[in-house]
């Protein structure tokens, strides 16, 4: 690694003396035959091939361990292309991104893994891999005559490999002549498919929804918690575990602050229990465990509209909500999260493990005082079912516990519209007037440029514009909200702002939050740390909240395929 480090400038003159094409010719069939998705570059080296891809439409995710090579391949930059410092067998940095990629490829990289690490090392990229997906590895057959380490390789043995993570491998070529015209050099290109993840996730979650056995709706209220964090929070994973003891990607588990899913409980139960008053189980003389005079009784006089992450709690209000997620998450841990089975087994799904926290006069709503009450396990293939599909799996739920509080006699005769409206969540409130209110201060001592075209605001005609359109992620958090002109918030509408024009805009969006809020330093990060990937919560640099920003974008894009806008079109 240190040579690569050293020689960067080398390496990287070398890797660009031959194009993508010519070096890939073998399965370039291949990517013509695939719609632009996720793609993850390992050792991307000069980024050649990640620029290649991303100049034909794939969202790219670059990974190179040499600092001094990466560091130069970034002074080419290209709108799609993400850079991470990561390496094999680990990718922990790739890992804690959530994304699965449609393509990985491994160009002259697998030869550099020791033989007692490969098994390792294609286990986690065949983990990063949706169904369906590809993994293109190139075999280097060759000595090296610089230092570099390297071991030999083959087909059969990376093929045995394969067959152990259930990826089918396809031979594309016998060996061909080195494009760099070294004679001792040849190489041969791998296919590797992933046709199913044989998780039955999906299924699970389903047979979970509607046929369990559910006596109350807690099993209901839990998954739909889950389920709004996959969507909202992918920034709220603390680590994932597992990934050492069998090597089997089904034994991967998301480990999630238990006080972000008590948080949502509340937000979900109070108009149910408190607006509408509709029964949450068979027994109308049986109360709810987590309802309690010191805590959930004491919030009463709030609307849902308070509770909002990156908030600043203090006193008696304090105090109570502190003490009602307390309560919520032992009721998690002592009822749905112990009833909830694996079909045809009597483990839990879930593992909650509920820690002793003290009461604290003042707190803000963040990631770090959500951990304090514990954490939750989730498989990590139900968590990624609950990512992909939640726009198909929360109707669901909907539904089902709408059907449940209807069958019981408690509730007979109240009218489905109540019960529809007390189960539609209340999203952040779509408003603008702080953020406007903070343009209007700023412009009395300096322009304010708008963040897409860089023309500067005229004073009460201008808009708020929610970066990432507000009709298909709702977030309201301060680093969405970016002062733009009224024609091209007219023009943007509800799309989504293309990789080419956040990349353009980088330095317009930084300069704001960094002139708009960096007196409000603490909200801003802590909705920030929840909301975005890849952005650790202690992190207070604005650079890389648009890095995490950019991440965001690409999987927005690839979860919800959004219409993209490009700034005159």
């Amino acid at each position: 690694m240190s040579l690569y480090h050293d020689r960067a400038d080398d390496f990287f003159r070398q890797y660009q003396s031959v194009a993508a094409e010519k070096v890939h010719a073998s399965w370039l069939a291949v990517l013509d035959a695939m719609p632009a998705g996720h793609a993850l570059d390992v050792g991307a080296g000069s980024g050649r091939d990640a620029r290649y891809l991303a100049e034909r439409g794939w969202s790219v995710v670059a990974v190179e361990p040499a600092d001094a090579l990466r560091e130069r391949a970034m002074q080419l930059p290209v709108a799609g292309v993400t850079w991470l410092a990561d390496s094999l067998p680990e990718l922990g940095a790739v890992y804690r991104l959530q994304i699965k990629f449609d393509l990985i490829v491994l160009s002259a990289v697998w030869m550099h893994i020791a033989p007692s690490a490969r098994a390792r090392a294609l286990r986690k990229l065949a983990g990063l891999l949706k169904p369906g997906g590809k993994l293109i590895v190139t075999l280097r057959h060759g000595e090296f005559a610089d230092g570099r380490t390297a071991y030999p390789v083959s087909f059969a043995e990376l093929k045995q490999l394969a067959d152990q993570q259930a990826l089918q491998a396809t031979l594309l070529n016998e060996p061909q002549a080195d494009e760099l015209g070294r004679p001792e050099i040849t190489w041969q290109t791998v296919l590797l498919t992933l046709p199913d993840d044989g998780s039955g996730a999906f299924s699970l979650l389903r047979h979970i929804v509607i046929n369990d056995n559910k006596a109350s709706s807690y099993k209901l209220g839990l998954l739909r918690a889950l389920v709004r964090i996959a969507e909202g929070h992918p920034g709220a994973v603390l680590e994932q575990t597992g990934l050492t003891q069998t090597g089997s990607r089904n034994d991967q588990q998301i480990v999630l602050p238990l006080g972000l899913v008590a948080f949502y409980w509340l937000k979900l139960y109070r108009p149910l229990t408190e607006n509408f008053q509709l029964f949450q189980n068979s027994d109308a003389n049986k109360g709810l465990g987590f309802i309690k005079a010191d805590g959930w009784q004491a919030l009463s006089g709030l609307a849902n509209s308070d509770f909002i992450i990156g908030s600043y709690w203090q006193g008696e209000p304090a105090a109570a909500l502190h003490k009602t997620l307390q309560h919520i998450a032992k009721t998690i841990r002592d009822m749905p999260a112990k009833y909830i089975k694996i079909p045809g087994s009597s483990d839990c799904l879930f593992e909650v493990e509920v820690a002793r926290t003290t009461r604290k006069p003042e707190f803000r709503l963040d990631q770090t005082f959500f951990a304090e009450f514990g954490k939750f396990v989730v498989p990590k293939a139900v968590w990624d079912n609950l990512c992909r599909f939640s726009v198909w799996i929360e109707p669901t739920l909907v539904n089902e516990w709408m059907q449940l509080m209807s069958s019981w006699q408690a509730n007979q005769g109240r009218c489905k519209l109540d019960m529809l409206s007390a189960l539609n969540f209340a999203d952040p409130e779509r408003s603008t007037t702080r953020v406007r209110n903070r343009v209007l201060q700023l412009q009395t001592k300096m322009p304010v440029p708008c963040v897409w075209c860089g023309q500067t605001l005229k004073q009460h005609r201008f808009a708020i514009d929610h970066a990432f359109p507000f009709s298909r992620w709702p977030n309201n958090d301060l680093w969405n909200l970016l002062p733009t002109t009224e024609s091209c918030n007219n023009s943007k509408s509800d799309r989504l702002p293309s990789a080419n024009l956040l990349l353009q805009s980088r330095s317009l969006i930084t300069e704001w939050w960094q002139h708009a809020w960096s007196s409000h330093h603490d909200e801003f990060f802590s909705q920030a740390a929840l909301a975005l990937p890849q952005l650790n919560s202690k992190a207070s640099n604005f650079h890389d909240v648009f890095d995490a920003m950019s991440l965001q974008r690409a999987r927005l894009k690839h979860l919800q395929q959004l219409r993209e806008w490009q700034l005159g079109v």
